[in-house]
């Protein structure tokens, strides 16, 4: 190995590690130190301006006072994906600083983990046992659904104080407004009312903490329980809208199984938005699911909705969520492991190193791009994973019998590890990551707005993750991707379809085509910032950009599929609500 690759790699794994699609709360007061956006704005400049540049940036830090943290983002999931991220090593003096409790920092300090990150897998773990006590002692045939309702609540209430304390009333002053527009608005407009409060609210708490407040007074994050909040608010008032203030004709198959005819009450409307096992790291689900799983129906109704006696079944079974609880716990287990080994040997950092942007051939700035997003999945994998264990655990998740006769227990899975990691195409890829998020923006936006759903769907999707500029890069060159992808397949894809060995060949472009492009159009989730942004794409030369223009402007588009998004009658009863 070279003396310059040793210097290299040295000064990269020196630095503070940033996740792919998400960046690590980092604290740092000492000179010279890289700091969130700051730092990767110093990494697009030349060696001597970085030099002149971090003694100013570390005067200012220590005249401010004030310990600054980056923001992860990820979609529904991404509070966990923030907490999850390997932060840069600490002071002593500074990481117990939070708004929420600090009985753990002696923990966090062995650790050499951000108190906020503790915290919340604490959080979490406990909720994993409380979620088993709660099937067992308080199923619903030994309690109320009153007392099942009131114990989920005040868990999830408990969770919320413990993790981010006084930040915490962001979360309940916003349920509070929108069940005042729940009771008090016509159902013919609740839904408008209660989505642009919603959004407004997490809008002016993500520019607030990033603009304001410096991204962040303290290392707590507390936006990520308000956007699943968000995501459950939005959701029931657009079913109760569906329920109370549409006709059942103008309804497709999904919206009228999921329409809502009776208002909730205050306490089911809390325990649905505030439910412990779901209130820290989501997923998002559906009101009539969750009442179900309170009152005792969920798994059956799930049975009767697959027809169970086809599946071969001779009586009502009663399936138990404990194995699918044991290999999710794995799979968690194995995904922490991959984070913490692989993070910080392939820092996202270097993609704004000098050498990454300026010396380095295009190949393998490629397959680094590549090798780096690879290695920041596994912190959403291990959140997602452990909050899907986590509703399983208390009950809630079951989804039927699948083709081979098991009991699945997927209704609430956010992510397919399998079908991310062998997408072939870029709508396989998204279809099958952050599962629940990508429901939501479907039947709250793509499936109503008249005019450019996918546009539209991509910038709501933006503006939920917050106003990073690297967001907006993000999901533009998103919307590009797709057009372009969907072009691609309905023109070439039927020429490979004639014997198993183009087949083959076909599946094997396109993985690694899909797998490029994900990385690629992600990265600036990763940066957050124009600069740095700027400087991987120009140093990639903008080639995503330009293929997918040239694909969209010279193939044509085949309307036979490409056109199609969902079924014809869905289509033509699609309105603007």
């Amino acid at each position: 190995m070279s003396a310059e690759r040793r210097e290299r790699e040295a000064a990269c794994s020196a630095r503070p590690s940033y996740g792919a699609l998400a960046v690590a709360p980092t604290l740092s007061l000492r000179p010279g130190s890289w700091r969130p956006i700051e730092s990767l704005g110093l990494a697009a400049r030349s060696p001597r301006a970085r030099r002149s540049l971090a003694p100013r940036a570390a005067t200012q830090e220590h005249s401010g006072g004030r310990a600054r943290s980056g923001v992860a983002c990820a979609g529904a999931g991404a509070a966990a994906s923030r907490r999850c991220g390997m932060a840069a090593e600490l002071p002593s003096s500074l990481s117990y600083r939070t708004t929420g409790s600090t009985c753990l920092h002696p923990l966090s300090q062995l650790l050499g983990i951000p108190l906020d990150q503790v915290n919340f897998v604490a959080c979490q773990l406990v909720a994993l046992c409380a979620a088993f006590w709660f099937r067992i002692y308080l199923s619903p045939g030994k309690t109320s659904p009153l007392a099942r309702h009131t114990v989920a609540t005040i868990f999830g209430i408990y969770f919320v104080i413990f993790c981010f304390g006084w930040y915490s009333a962001h979360l309940f002053v916003l349920v509070l407004m929108c069940y005042g527009i729940m009771v008090t608005a016509s159902v013919s407009s609740v839904h408008r009312y209660s989505f642009f409060v919603a959004m407004g609210y997490l809008t002016m708490c993500h520019i607030s903490r990033i603009y304001i407040f410096h991204y962040g007074i303290l290392t707590t994050d507390f936006s990520g329980p308000l956007m699943i909040v968000t995501q459950k608010i939005t959701t029931l008032a657009f079913q109760v809208h569906d329920g109370l203030g549409r006709r059942a004709e103008d309804l497709s198959a999904e919206q009228h199984r999921l329409a809502i005819r009776v208002k909730p009450s205050f306490l089911e409307y809390l325990s649905y938005l505030l439910n412990f096992m779901s209130v820290i790291a989501g997923p998002c689900n559906n009101f009539k699911d969750y009442i179900a799983f309170i009152e005792g129906r969920h798994i059956h109704m799930k049975l009767l909705e697959v027809n169970w006696k086809e599946k071969g079944l001779h009586s009502l079974p009663e399936p138990s969520p404990t194995g699918a609880v044991i290999r999710k716990l794995c799979m968690t287990l194995v995904s922490l492991l991959l984070f913490l080994t692989l993070t910080k040997t392939f820092p996202v950092t270097c993609l704004v190193d000098d050498w990454f942007v300026h010396k380095a051939n295009f190949l393998t700035r490629l397959c680094y791009l590549y090798v780096v997003m690879q290695a920041s999945k596994p912190k959403y994998y291990f959140a997602w994973t452990l909050a899907d264990a986590v509703n399983n655990a208390a009950g809630f998740g079951f989804s039927g019998v699948d083709k081979n006769g098991h009991f699945s227990w997927d209704l609430l899975s956010n992510l397919n590890i399998w079908k991310i990691e062998t997408a072939t195409s870029f709508k396989m890829y998204l279809g099958n990551w952050n599962i629940q998020t990508a429901t939501w923006l479907k039947r709250v936006c793509y499936e109503r707005v008249p005019w450019y759903p996918t546009v539209f769907t991509f910038i709501l999707s933006a503006l939920w993750h917050g106003v990073y500029p690297g967001y907006y890069f993000t999901f533009l060159t998103g919307v590009l991707v797709t057009v372009a992808a969907r072009t691609v397949r309905n023109n070439c894809r039927h020429h490979f379809l004639s014997s198993k060995a183009l087949k083959a060949i076909y599946d094997v472009v396109t993985w690694a085509a899909t797998q490029l492009a994900v990385s690629y159009t992600v990265a600036p989730f990763v940066l957050l910032a124009v600069e740095p942004t700027i400087s991987l794409y120009k140093s990639m030369y903008f080639y995503l950009h330009i293929v997918s223009l040239l694909i969209i402007l010279f193939l044509p588009m085949r309307p036979q599929s490409s056109i199609q998004r969902q079924p014809q009658n869905s289509v033509n009863k699609k309105k603007t609500d």
